[in-house]
């Protein structure tokens, strides 16, 4: 733990002491079994109407559910295509990462059609994770390839670059409010940007070498918090003043915090994968404290990624038991702006 992490849970005994705080409910789960069995369904995504996409990355295909009714669809995608990730887009278009075959492709759901957005350099041969800035282009990691790429959607133009520190597996990635990319570098202990002027990257190490970060969520205030596989912690980085500071998740060194999102509280939610079944539990972003889990009904095996829908409350998640599930989140309390 780094010197400015102890001081940050020094703080958290004297605001419990000083204020204390109603009793926060645990998120109640629920969750959808996915009819294409061993498919490892993951990554969903809320449309407009509320429907959830998600990939099938082991089954090369996009599904979408309907929460309301239960039911799936399927679009096949290209054998081979091995989709990571996707995103919707507000004209209904949905985008995904062909992880397995060097390229961002685009799916019409209206008729099934898809547009593909190869790779401009053939080191880029996993696209991973993508997302919206401000303006509607897409910026996504390349984690074997060792790239950060944009996908301007207007022109088709994909531009990439590289990340300096060899193999660094740039991994989950997010927009702050400005609209400016931040990557987590999973294969070494560091946090990247990239300007979106002038295409400039910049690294920042976090102090404990041993650490591995893997998904990251953006507070309001453009803080970047993010969860280490590694080592079983929680960290906030600063990007005005560089600092880091981190809390051991309650399930110690070995709880492989993986998935992480933020809600419109500014809580932090994690799930931790290291035993079984997976815990899905929050962060109190204002008074610095875990708040009570839930664990994963079905197991989960891992849940790798999720997404937050304000519009119930919930954030949305896939899991390697061939799940799609939801997480009701309780009431913030008052201790959360």
């Amino acid at each position: 733990m780094t010197r400015s992490a102890c001081a940050a849970l020094g703080l958290l005994g004297a605001l419990a002491a000083a204020a204390p705080v109603a009793a926060q409910q645990p998120p109640t789960l629920r969750e959808w079994t996915v009819p294409w069995d061993r498919t490892r369904p993951r990554d969903p995504y809320l449309d407009r109407q509320g429907r959830v996409w998600f990939v099938g990355q082991q089954g090369d295909y996009v599904g979408v559910l309907d929460p309301g009714t239960g039911e799936f669809r399927r679009y096949e995608l290209a054998p081979g295509s091995g989709p990571h990730n996707l995103i919707a887009d507000s004209a209904g278009f949905v985008w995904y990462a062909g992880n397995t075959a060097a390229h961002i492709g685009r799916l019409d759901p209206r008729d099934g059609s898809i547009t593909r957005y190869p790779m401009p350099d053939p080191a880029a041969r996993d696209p991973h994770t993508l997302v919206f800035d401000g303006r509607g282009d897409i910026w996504f990691t390349v984690q074997g390839g060792n790239f950060i790429g944009k996908l301007t959607v207007a022109t088709g133009e994909v531009r990439l670059v590289r990340v300096p520190t060899p193999r660094a597996r740039p991994y989950g990635i997010g927009c702050d409010p400005s609209g400016r990319p931040w990557v987590v570098l999973s294969g070494t202990n560091k946090i990247a940007t990239v300007d979106p002027a002038t295409f400039e990257l910049t690294e920042y190490p976090l102090p404990r070498a041993a650490a591995r970060p893997r998904r990251l969520a953006i507070t309001s205030d453009g803080a970047i918090w993010y969860s280490d596989y590694a080592g079983g912690m929680v960290g906030r980085f600063d990007p005005r003043t560089q600092r880091v500071d981190e809390w051991p998740l309650p399930g110690g060194p070995t709880s492989r915090p993986y998935a992480m999102a933020v809600d419109d509280q500014g809580r932090i939610w994690v799930v931790e994968t290291g035993a079984q079944p997976n815990r899905f539990l929050g962060f109190d972003t204002r008074a610095r404290r875990f708040l009570p889990g839930s664990d994963v009904p079905s197991g989960g095996g891992s849940v790798r990624h999720m997404v937050f829908d304000p519009r119930g409350q919930v954030i949305w998640f896939g899991s390697d038991a061939n799940t799609i599930g939801r997480a009701q989140l309780p009431r913030a309390t008052a201790a959360v702006p």
